[in-house]
């Protein structure tokens, strides 16, 4: 019993691969094949997966088609695709009855599988699959490839069945064999007639060969045993070609495996064939075959149709008619043919390959290599240069550096990264006395004032930290033993690296501007204690004799009402109005009078004062002011009370007239030593550049103020984001005061109060 390969595909849930078995009694492989798939296909999961079976006629020939269909037709199709793939060989065994056993070999693996396609590769497998189509896969549509057109040329096909036919160019190859051997007056056909596939392409290659009579003539060399083929290959004329149509498949009659006898042949004379398989890397020169990836694309395309749920009736057969010339580049050489006599479009095979194709990757390595060298010299050498430029520019920075130092009526003076001098120019050595030495290192310290030390020291502790640029006001010891007043401005130095090397300073003698600021500060805080003294006579004039004149007149008028109960009521009605008027100007006028100088201010402590202030103004303007007191002590000194007190009416009248809102929040709260008053409101904001470029009066004159008490001012604001007002003054507490005012809840005034 001659061996029969059954060959499938495992995939994820089943595994309906049928293993070779050798010389066993056929009924024992098919009840093992039966066990094997039938055990498999049961255990197997229903589901949405698509099962193609591919029945091909010969393993070495058809194995490259169905490689290149799995892709295709997955690539396809939306579902999973399951292939099993069975190898007749159809056309090795002759016994009785061997293919109605290779069908019932078939049906019963896949009895347990539902399959969903037949794909079929050449005639062989076509005509087996249709004939015994209904005892293997009843109702199974079935879709073939590579089938020489001729075949089916002329006749009906079967039901359920469609597919892609091939054209074999006989014609082609033959004059692809006279083209490249020019001189041949011969060719001889070498074939078998052991099966109707063999005997039918000897028919074929005959009948063409009759067209090329007045050429070449043709010898048979059909059915010979091997040593007797290889005896009359040897012995053939001069100028002879060979023409192999050899299936490859197995032959009990062959001493030697067909690709063996193939290449054989083509050591003593020039082969072709009428498909690449049958010879191309065999020792064949070459081949006019036909396209085998426009079969499988068209294939793919057919089937893919077919599983998405078309009819194969209604699907036409596609003739695959594209052709591909092949040749063996290493056969081209061997016999001398140049690939200028090869027809256009030719595909030219196991080329070798070039310098630089088999040795591409070491070449672009080394070259990689040389040009990342010459790339780290360039960078070297400019990098020398750059050096070398720097230095120079360096050299002449510090020339001038050194020039500028020197000239400039500044102290200047640098230090290492620990705070030593290591700098400084002669007009410091004036300033401090003719020692050279003096003021370096550390010795600098002890020039600064002794009541400045600690803080010169602290303000270069923290800059050396960050380090980052500072700037210092301290008293220096001048050569005449004066103390003078230094505004010292530094900023850090850095290595050629990046690092931190130190600082570089100048420092100018402000004494002149100090004495001049105290003058100025001493003379703008007298104009404000006299304009409060002015204030506080002008209250008490308002409150003592104006405000009294205007009640005794409201009482007047009052009394005069009463005496005139006879006269007309518009004359009744007249006095009242005028007391009305009379009341509401003596109301004015004592809030004029508060404003200008506030008796709760003096009597009850700032949280008062500002309290009442901020009711009286809610009241007047009819808006809700929110003051909030926290921790205030009841009484700060004089100074800082009136600070506060008129910081948060000027903070008020700017927000009324400016805001454009009516709600307003002020608060005063104590924050460690010190006490800070906040006024704010949401409205549209302003530019505080812009004020300040502008020296708003109302900003100067509450910055003063808060300046005066030893405090700092600023202002938050920006267009659309409303306005804070914020003066923060150190704790200054009347002796023996030691009273907190607190507010459980803020006290909101509105202009209903």
């Amino acid at each position: 019993m001659r061996k029969l390969r059954v060959s499938g595909e495992p995939h994820s849930f089943m595994n309906c691969r049928a293993q070779g078995f050798s010389r066993l009694p056929l009924l024992v492989f098919v009840c093992l094949v039966f066990l094997i798939f039938a055990g498999a296909c049961l255990a197997a999961e229903p589901g949405p997966v698509k099962s193609v079976l591919v029945l091909q006629s010969f393993s070495g020939y058809s194995g490259d088609f169905v490689t290149q269909l799995k892709p295709e037709l997955r690539a396809r199709v939306a579902s999973p695709v399951d292939f099993y793939v069975e190898s007749l060989e159809t056309q090795r065994f002759k016994q009785s009855g061997y293919l109605r056993n290779l069908a019932e070999t078939i049906r019963t693996s896949y009895a347990g599988c539902k399959l969903d396609l037949v794909i079929v590769v050449n005639f062989p497998a076509l005509e087996f699959a249709a004939t015994y189509r209904e005892r293997m896969f009843p109702g199974v549509p079935i879709v073939f490839m590579v089938v020489d057109a001729n075949r089916i040329k002329g006749q009906r096909l079967w039901p359920n069945v469609t597919g892609v036919t091939a054209t074999v160019d006989l014609q082609a190859t033959i004059d692809l064999a006279l083209r490249l051997q020019p001189g041949t007056n011969a060719i001889a056909v070498v074939s078998n007639v052991a099966s109707e596939f063999e005997a039918y392409w000897l028919s074929a290659i005959q009948t063409e060969l009759q067209r090329h009579r007045d050429r070449v003539h043709e010898i048979d060399l059909v059915a010979l045993p091997t040593a007797q083929l290889l005896q009359r290959i040897a012995a053939l004329p001069p100028h002879t070609v060979v023409l192999v149509q050899l299936a490859p498949q197995d032959s009990v009659q062959r001493v030697m495996e067909t690709d063996d006898v193939v290449m054989t042949i083509a050591q003593q004379r020039p082969t072709y064939c009428f498909a690449a398989p049958f010879c191309i890397n065999r020792g064949g020169v070459g081949t006019a075959d036909f396209d085998g990836k426009q079969q499988v694309s068209l294939a793919a395309n057919i089937a893919a149709r077919v599983l998405s749920g078309q009819r194969p009736d209604d699907i036409p057969v596609v003739n695959g008619a594209a052709h591909i010339t092949r040749v063996d580049w290493r056969q081209l050489r061997r016999w001398n043919i140049p690939e200028s006599a090869l027809p256009p479009g030719s595909e030219v095979l196991y080329r070798e390959p070039t310098f630089w194709e088999r040795d591409r990757k070491y070449i672009i390595a080394a070259t990689v290599v040389i040009f990342a060298q010459f790339l780290w010299i360039a960078a070297l050498l400019w990098q020398r240069a750059r050096k070398r430029k720097a230095e120079a520019v360096l050299r002449e920075s510090e020339k001038r550096f050194q020039v500028m130092a020197e000239s400039t009526p500044s102290l200047v003076w640098m230090c290492d990264k620990k705070g030593r001098i290591t700098y400084l120019n002669r007009q410091r050595f004036e300033f401090t006395g003719s020692d050279p030495q003096a003021g370096y290192g550390n010795t600098w310290k002890e020039y600064v004032h002794p009541n400045d030390l600690s803080h010169v020291l602290a303000v270069l502790s923290q800059a050396i930290k960050k380090p980052a640029a500072f700037s210092n006001e301290y008293r220096l010891r001048r050569r005449d033993g004066e103390y003078r007043w230094m505004f010292d401005v530094a900023s850090p130095r850095v290595n050629g690296d990046g690092s931190f090397a130190g600082f570089i300073g100048s420092a100018i003698d402000i004494t002149d501007q100090k004495i001049a600021q105290d003058a100025l500060e001493n003379v703008s805080g007298r104009l404000i204690e006299a304009q409060e003294k002015e204030r506080s006579r002008i209250a008490r004039d308002l409150h003592d004799d104006i405000c009294q004149r205007l009640a005794l007149l409201s009482m007047e008028l009052e009394e005069a009402n009463r005496t005139l109960n006879g006269s007309s009521e518009a004359t009744n009605e007249r006095l009242e109005e005028i007391q009305e008027h009379c009341a509401e100007i003596a109301g004015d006028v004592q809030a004029l009078s508060h404003q200008l100088h506030s008796s709760k201010l003096e009597y009850l402590g700032v949280a008062a004062g500002i309290r009442g202030f901020c009711k009286e103004f809610a009241k007047q303007h009819k808006v809700t002011v929110d003051f909030r007191a926290e921790n205030v002590p009841t009484h700060l000194s004089k100074d800082v009370s009136l600070c506060f007190f008129r910081v948060a009416q000027e903070g008020l009248h700017n927000a009324v007239k400016y805001s454009r809102t009516t709600q307003f929040v002020v608060t005063l709260r104590k924050m460690g030593n010190d006490v800070q008053l906040e006024v704010t409101d949401r409205g549209v904001g302003f530019d505080v550049e812009e004020a300040k470029r502008n020296r708003g009066i109302g900003l100067v004159s509450m910055q003063e103020r808060v300046h005066l008490v030893k405090g700092t001012f600023f202002v938050d604001a920006a267009p659309g984001k409303g306005t804070r007002i914020v003066a923060t003054v150190p704790v200054i507490e009347d002796a023996g005061s030691a009273s907190i005012a607190t507010d459980d809840e803020p006290a909101t005034m509105t202009g209903a109060a």
